[in-house]
């Protein structure tokens, strides 16, 4: 990854070109309909996982439904509680027991969550894998549990999601940026305030501190102070609200 990230600093300096919000989101959806259909399994490979309701649906009706599925990820993301937080007390007659419930799944150690974005009808997830088979598991996991929420919730049967889950490898680190900054601009067609949405866009910013949220692996590229393709960029809300000067091997990362 080294080696291409040298190679693509270079090239940015010869070949600087304009890219807009639009052009990114064209190159993705090329990348996305040629790569979603294979899931190589890679250890501390990173995936744009996404999906969205069937029929294009909404799987998020409420603030609730966002709250389930953020609480679901806190959950899989954060250390295993104790068992001493776990234990419940439960009632037979007249006698009380301590029970300890259930160890929940957990994938802290595991996978690690870069950046998110929620919307009415669909959502995009950018995570490490740090052991194989853990992306599968975490998000099958994940979309299982939520679907049966949702089921019950609004008294329905059937799938709630269009089909398999999408993963896309990620395999550069050109790509690796403007996917986290296509991920934060979803909302951008409803709304003009990119920090009143359902997202890790404030965490990047450092308006918030969310725990179980990782952006320092992508935001280490804008503090680099002796990169000088980002010498006017260095800065994580510039690069993402503005137009940004890159260049056209980005098209060809994007792609390969």
């Amino acid at each position: 990854m080294a080696r291409r990230l040298e190679k693509y600093r270079l090239e940015l300096k010869l070949f600087p070109v304009y890219i807009t919000h639009k052009t990114v989101s064209c190159m993705l959806l090329l990348d996305v309909a040629s790569r979603n259909s294979i899931k190589p399994d890679v250890k501390d490979g990173y995936y744009h996982i996404y999906n969205r309701g069937v029929g294009k649906m909404e799987i998020f009706k409420g603030e609730s439904d966002y709250g389930v599925f953020l609480s679901y990820l806190k959950e899989y993301l954060s250390p295993v509680p104790d068992n001493e937080s776990r234990i419940r007390k439960i009632y037979i007659q007249d006698r009380v027991f301590n029970v300890i419930g259930r160890v929940p799944k957990n994938f802290k150690d595991k996978v690690v969550l870069l950046c998110y974005c929620l919307m009415p009808n669909h959502f995009h997830i950018l995570i490490k894998q740090l052991e194989n088979g853990s992306m599968k598991n975490f998000i099958h996991s994940l979309l299982l549990r939520y679907s049966m929420y949702f089921n019950k919730k609004y008294d329905r049967v059937g799938p709630l999601f269009q089909g398999r889950y999408k993963a896309v490898l990620v395999e550069n680190e050109g790509y690796l940026l403007y996917l986290s900054k296509y991920i934060h601009l979803n909302p951008s067609e409803f709304t003009s305030d990119l920090l009143d949405t359902k997202s890790s866009y404030a965490d990047y910013l450092k308006l918030k501190h969310t725990t179980w949220v990782n952006p320092d692996e992508i935001l280490h590229y804008f503090n680099d102070k002796t990169s000088p393709e980002f010498s006017k960029i260095n800065n994580y809300k510039s690069f993402v609200e503005n137009d940004v000067k890159t260049s056209n091997v980005v098209e060809g990362l994007m792609l390969d």
